[in-house]
């Protein structure tokens, strides 16, 4: 497998004017997320609204966002129902210049183990790029991707580069990552939440981070820390970016979007069928967001 370091990516948002992809906005935000700390981007996720996207819409992102990166490497999200699109985007991405991908289990369907191994591994070899596995059962029917499985995997692919554990079940995420680097030192186990003192104690070196759309400064900080093994000195940032996890956890995408533009990092509403946020749901969350004192040091703008 080619290596690959996953450390703090971000996963930008997708702005939209009047529901159209806001290109000019967008290569803003990629600007300000490499300024702002990140170690790569993730193209396009659930955060940016992927599975609102339509195909073609997310490979010309895709190659949109590694244009204008420069030497910031760019992660492909593939997820997909079927596994032939999933590899279609797989290919693109390698052709694209992406330097890793990421895959959910498939939407909506529920397929037995032995079916989700074999949707992993035709993506793997068909990108041929580092493949990290996404694990939200929470998002996802409560289809889990177990140890098993990713145990299966690295038997088969060389390319499977890690997983990304949104579940935050601390007992898998120690099994699986014990059980996985005994067969590949370079698996990572790379958190999807920014519970990073937890899941750097618990063998994560990563951090996929939707909350760098809102307050980068933050992240960065507690990226650094925990990785240093300095739990104490992290405390009131995981306090911070626990807090506004909990906050966007409730409103989602579109609530993140209000939170960007509370920011003055304007992403336009999210697609429909995500609900529109305005009037008293705008306030209760600028009332929220008031209440973290560290977004006080955040930048504004782009």
């Amino acid at each position: 497998m080619t290596k690959f370091h996953f450390g703090l990516v971000h996963a930008p948002l997708t702005p939209f004017v009047e529901g159209k992809i806001d290109l000019a906005t967008f290569e803003k935000a990629i600007a300000f997320h490499i300024a702002n700390g990140a170690e790569g981007l993730a193209i396009q996720t659930h955060t940016g609204e992927s599975v609102s996207l339509p195909v073609g819409e997310r490979k010309m992102l895709l190659e949109f966002a590694i244009s204008k990166a420069g030497k910031v490497p760019v992660i492909a999200n593939v997820s997909e129902a079927g596994t032939g699109i999933a590899c279609d985007l797989a290919e693109h991405a390698r052709k694209a210049g992406a330097a890793a991908m990421i895959a959910s289990v498939p939407y909506y369907w529920t397929p037995p183990e032995s079916m989700l191994i074999e949707h992993f591994c035709a993506i793997a070899e068909t990108g041929q790029l580092p493949l990290y596995l996404y694990n939200a059962p929470g998002e996802m029917n409560n289809v889990k991707i177990k140890t098993s499985i990713v145990m299966a995997l690295l038997a088969k692919t060389k390319y499977l580069g890690g997983l990304i554990d949104v579940s935050m079940d601390w007992q898998f995420m120690i099994e699986v990552i014990a059980d996985a680097s005994r067969v590949s030192e370079d698996f990572q186990l790379i958190s999807g939440t920014e519970y990073m003192i937890s899941a750097h104690a618990t063998g994560a070196t990563g951090m996929l981070s939707p909350l760098a759309n809102i307050a980068p400064g933050l992240i960065r900080k507690l990226y650094d820390l925990a990785s240093q093994e300095k739990y104490k000195e992290a405390h009131d940032a995981q306090v911070d970016a626990a807090y506004l996890f909990r906050l966007f956890d409730e409103y989602g995408v579109s609530g993140l979007k209000v939170g960007a533009k509370l920011m003055a990092r304007d992403c336009g509403q999210a697609r429909p069928p995500l609900p529109v946020m305005d009037g008293a749901v705008v306030d209760d969350i600028a009332r929220e967001m008031n209440k973290v004192a560290s977004l006080a040091q955040e930048k504004r703008g782009w």
